[in-house]
């Protein structure tokens, strides 16, 4: 990370917060986690960043100025630079010697690997220590379907992002593996920003329609507690969005030349 004075130089303004996602961090590697009742908070923390760079309330190449953060949090730096550390190693901030840490651009052909990855990992979800659905689970997801209807009816680029957030932690509630659970936050959340920024040139009502159906189909499937079905279609319908993100950027480079 930066020292302290070189965070000091940053102006940039920081955005309002956001409300926290319910996964906490993933693989806290052992030099940056903390310890006791400090671990929920740095959990929190990691969460509201991440959530704010992930729903573009801070658009990649924001600088992140320390002194700004702790107050806001009500925190000391050096809980604050754990958290913005972790958020460097899972490759959403870069820290730039004499300028500060910066939030990370995305670009849908550096990360292809990165998509072709969470789709064997979506199918892995239904086979890999497979957790039958309970009550609430199967509830949580009937909750997202009838969200995704209704933005069906009222499409808006944020509520649809933070509704598939919701979506992509519930899947997660189907499996016990946490090796698997963990590689796949990481990931997601690599590739998250990118359809956000992508949005603006597709065709919101047509891919929140898609959405939908996604989420209407794997309820169907959870439903009847048939998990393997579930991962097949995670599968697919990840590599029909990362295809569509694709195509999208290939005609707007196209139209641009």
């Amino acid at each position: 990370m930066t020292n302290e004075d070189d965070h000091d130089r940053v102006t940039d303004d920081i955005a309002p917060g956001v409300p926290a996602r319910e996964s906490a961090p993933a693989d806290v590697p052992p030099e940056i986690r903390p310890a006791g009742g400090a671990r929920e908070r740095f959990e929190r923390l990691h969460i509201e960043l991440r959530n704010r760079i992930c729903l573009l309330d801070y658009p990649p190449g924001t600088r992140l100025r320390e002194a700004d953060l702790a107050r806001e949090f009500g925190i000391s730096r050096t809980p604050l630079r754990r958290v913005l550390g972790w958020l460097e190693a899972e490759g959403l901030l870069r820290s730039v010697q004499s300028v500060g840490t910066l939030v990370t651009d995305v670009d849908v052909e550096e990360l292809q690997q990165v998509y072709q990855l969470r789709m064997e990992l979506a199918e892995m979800v239904g086979h890999l220590s497979p957790v039958s659905p309970s009550a609430e689970t199967v509830q949580l997801f009937r909750d997202l379907k009838a969200r995704s209807c209704a933005l069906v009816d009222d499409p808006r680029p944020r509520a649809f992002a933070e509704i598939n957030m919701d979506f992509f932690h519930a899947l997660m509630r189907l499996t016990a593996s946490e090796p698997l659970r963990e590689i796949s936050e990481r990931l997601y959340y690599q590739t998250s920003r990118i359809w956000l920024r992508s949005i603006s040139q597709m065709d919101l009502v047509e891919e929140v329609e898609i959405f939908a159906r996604e989420v209407a189909d794997i309820c169907a499937a959870v439903e009847i507690g048939d998990l393997s079905a579930a991962g097949h279609i995670r599968r697919s319908h990840i590599s029909m969005s990362f295809t569509r993100v694709r195509r999208q950027k290939v005609a707007r480079e196209r139209n641009a030349g």
